[in-house]
């Protein structure tokens, strides 16, 4: 009961892995989550909760939960003051009903045992529970908490879990910015789904976005941080001009100047909208005085 799971950060892929790109997530051990019982008020139910396992319930009846998962233990412990006690932001695009999946799954589905189920077969499982809050899921949250695992999702390859290292004498960072806003992530994907209905929106995320995030995974993984510099500055700039509703309005500007000084680069983290966007920047220290009024947090050193 008191396993904890830790939020993830989707490093490259956002949106565009919905047009098939590749992607790469990595979990973020800052915050986490844990399955426990209320010790006041005992037998509260957590609404959320009981949501969850009502829309369990119905999927078991209607034959589309089609894995084992002890529902009736679930509901039955909802019932007793079952809650999620989580660090994890909630609408910041770190995960927070993935690591709540993985922990549910964890202890009421069927036992996981290495080798014994791929993980295309977790990620379609945790794809239906996760749907529940986001109308649609592709259980890529849920499946990096639950392995506590980098994952790379390779168009010509499936899923392949990895190890990656930092350099410690790098100055230059991959970096959270905190926009101090939560945001709700089906209606900013429904958006971009609804614009991918045209044509030539749909070919520029086929021919450039994807093209561009291929290449950022590629170079990150490769330690290839002038590449990785020269890719970020595409996808900073393809987005900016082609996901402006995703982009909180408060941080249009910062963005912008970004693009401009070239002292740091910005992208969406997540669907957008609020949360938490991601950076890079080739001097971490000289940007954390530069911007010093904001809440900047590293990631990884390049």
């Amino acid at each position: 009961m008191n396993r904890s799971f830790a939020s993830k950060v989707l490093l490259f892929g956002e949106y565009s892995v919905i047009q098939n790109s590749n992607a790469l997530a990595t979990p973020y051990p800052l915050f986490e989550g844990k399955l426990a019982f209320e010790k006041q008020n005992k037998g509260q139910r957590d609404p959320e909760l009981s949501a969850l396992a009502r829309f369990l319930k119905k999927s078991e009846e209607g034959g589309d939960l089609k894995f084992d998962f002890d529902v009736s233990s679930f509901s039955f412990d909802v019932g007793q003051g079952l809650f999620f006690d989580s660090t994890i932001p909630q609408g910041y695009g770190v995960g927070s009903s993935g690591a709540l999946v993985a922990a549910l799954y964890d202890r009421y589905g069927q036992k996981y045992v290495e080798n014994d189920l791929d993980i295309s077969t977790l990620k379609a499982r945790f794809a239906l529970m996760e749907s529940h809050f986001h109308g649609s899921s592709s259980g890529f949250d849920p499946l990096v908490s639950f392995l506590n695992r980098s994952i790379l999702k390779k168009r010509d390859e499936g899923l392949l879990t990895i190890q990656f290292d930092e350099n410690p004498d790098a100055t230059g960072a991959l970096f959270l910015l905190n926009t101090g806003r939560s945001r709700k992530t089906e209606p900013l994907v429904n958006l971009f789904l609804e614009k991918c209905k045209s044509e030539e929106f749909s070919y520029l995320c086929e021919k450039e976005l994807t093209p561009i995030t291929n290449h950022c995974i590629d170079s990150f993984l490769n330690h290839d941080s002038i590449s990785l510099w020269e890719h970020f500055l595409l996808l900073s700039r393809f987005q900016f001009e082609h996901f402006r509703p995703m982009i909180p309005k408060l941080y249009i500007d910062l963005w912008e100047q970004g693009l401009e000084s070239k002292d740091y680069l910005l992208k969406l983290c997540g669907a957008g909208g609020g949360g938490f966007l991601m950076g890079m920047t080739r001097d971490f220290k000289g940007l954390t005085k530069e911007l010093d009024s904001l809440e900047i947090r590293p990631l990884f050193k390049i």
